[in-house]
């Protein structure tokens, strides 16, 4: 920048230059200009006619024009058609190309070399949509939940394992923080550590992998979420397995015997003289032990089922008649069973039915918990204290059971081995229910109702399970 000795700026001058086909036809205008010059001289000089030596003149000005413009054509036209396919080139449409490329002459030449240009550029314009496509591909079908967010917290992209989880779809989600969506435990835990989202009434444990990357010059975070949590159950259903069957083998050796000697002592001091008060509180009391031993055996047996319970046989089976002869089996309280869709599919039967006793057996104490002796009289032959529905779809059944209990003061014990909340429960039927639903490749969760008392079990199983689930010897 140039300053003045007035000290004002002085913008510098642009220089007014002639657009380029001006300039050709200057150029030829120029060098015709010594033969036109020339030409017109002789002419003016023969003995003629004004009228035939203007004629002369008008046609040499004629033909010089035409050869101009010739000119100009010949020079302009193949860097226009240039110039056109480098701007297609610039908006990504690579379908034009220079014409009449010949490798023999310079101009030929650079149009063989744009033309090469954008035969690369189309090359890789494909091979990447190619990439992203199959990127965009891999990402709908992997079963892990992955999301990207933006410096301020908010989602920007998110696959359909992610949509499944948080059960909304894709418009819906995108633009939203963190915090409303439930994962920014994700964004402050540490890489790699297993972090436990509340979501939809469901708790699981995942492993988070999560890495940074950049687009448009921003920073991105990358979430993937690896659900942990049925094969952290795995291990610790194997652990307690091989805990029940130490424990199982040790009291069981022991019980026998102690059973066996309380009832040979019974029957020895009935033939026993002694005094009829003594001999009342000996036998009571080798009575209880008798007693408490064969509970504590068959205590010990459910528990050993359990850890011994078999893959799922697998089989057609229709759905309504089996759930109404579950329903069936409960008579305390009146079991409403919504009809759903006319389905079949692959199950255990007896394993299915089986969960679905215990699964209404539990809903039905729970109902009975809080009524009174007069209200169970009452409201079980006239109301529906609990109600027993089910929905399908293409790939997987769906089976609801609701009841109007007290609900559930700490949700994430209910699938603990040994834990209850019952006086005479033993903590086995919920987690028999769950390990029947894994088993068959599906999953079950209890949350409470957020409508009102209760609770609802929800089991999901696959219509179609590949390969049953393998249970633990």
């Amino acid at each position: 920048m140039a300053f003045s000795s007035g000290g004002q700026t002085s913008r510098p001058r642009r220089k007014h230059r002639l657009l380029y086909e001006h300039r050709i036809s200057l150029y030829s205008f120029l060098v015709a200009l010594p033969g036109l010059l020339l030409t017109g001289v002789l002419v003016w000089l023969q003995p003629w006619s004004l009228e035939s030596r203007l004629s002369i003149l008008g046609a040499e000005l004629f033909v010089w024009w035409i050869l101009a413009l010739a000119l100009q054509e010949q020079t302009t036209r193949p860097l226009q058609t240039l110039s056109n396919v480098i701007s297609s080139l610039r908006e990504e449409d690579y379908s034009f190309r220079a014409r009449n490329a010949s490798p023999n002459d310079v101009l030929g030449e650079l149009s063989l070399e744009v033309n090469a240009l954008a035969d690369m550029l189309s090359d890789q314009k494909l091979r990447s949509v190619e990439a992203t496509a199959l990127l965009q591909r891999v990402v709908d079908e992997i079963d892990a939940p992955l999301f990207t967010f933006d410096p301020a917290s908010r989602l920007r992209l998110v696959n359909p394992a992610g949509e499944r989880l948080l059960r909304q779809t894709k418009t819906r989600l995108l633009g939203r923080n963190a915090t409303e969506l439930g994962l920014q435990p994700c964004l402050a835990a540490d890489n790699e550590s297993l972090v436990e989202l509340s979501l939809n009434d469901s708790q699981a444990r995942w492993l988070l992998r999560r890495s940074s990357f950049r687009q448009s010059g921003v920073p991105h975070t990358l979430v993937v979420l690896s659900d942990v949590s049925r094969a952290l159950r795995e291990e610790e259903r194997r652990t307690w397995q091989r805990l029940i069957r130490v424990l199982g083998h040790e009291l069981s050796n022991s019980l026998a015997p102690i059973k066996s000697i309380a009832g040979s002592l019974s029957s020895r001091v009935s033939n026993t003289t002694m005094d009829p008060e003594v001999r009342s509180d000996v036998q009571r009391g080798l009575e209880i032990i008798e007693a408490r031993s064969a509970s504590l055996h068959r205590f010990l047996e459910a528990y050993r089922r359990l850890a011994q319970m078999p893959a799922p046989a697998l089989r057609e089976i229709t759905l309504g008649p089996l759930v109404a002869r579950a329903a069936g089996l409960e008579t305390r309280l009146k079991v409403c069973v919504q009809p759903g869709p006319d389905l079949a599919f692959q199950a255990d039967p007896d394993q299915l039915e089986q969960m679905l006793i215990n699964l209404i057996r539990n809903a039905a104490d729970a109902v009975l918990e809080t009524r009174t002796a007069e209200e169970q009289t009452a409201k079980a032959a006239s109301q529906n204290g609990v109600v027993v529905r089910w929905d399908a779809n293409a790939e997987e059944v769906t089976l609801a059971i609701e009841d109007e209990g007290p609900g559930l003061l700490n949700p994430a014990n209910v699938f603990t081995p040994f834990y209850t909340t019952k006086p005479s429960g033993s903590g086995v039927g919920l987690v028999l229910s769950r390990q029947i639903a894994e088993a068959h490749g599906g999953s079950i969760d209890i949350a409470n109702r957020p409508s009102g008392h209760g609770c609802v079990v929800r089991v999901i199983l696959p219509r179609s399970p590949a390969q049953p689930g393998l249970a633990a010897s």
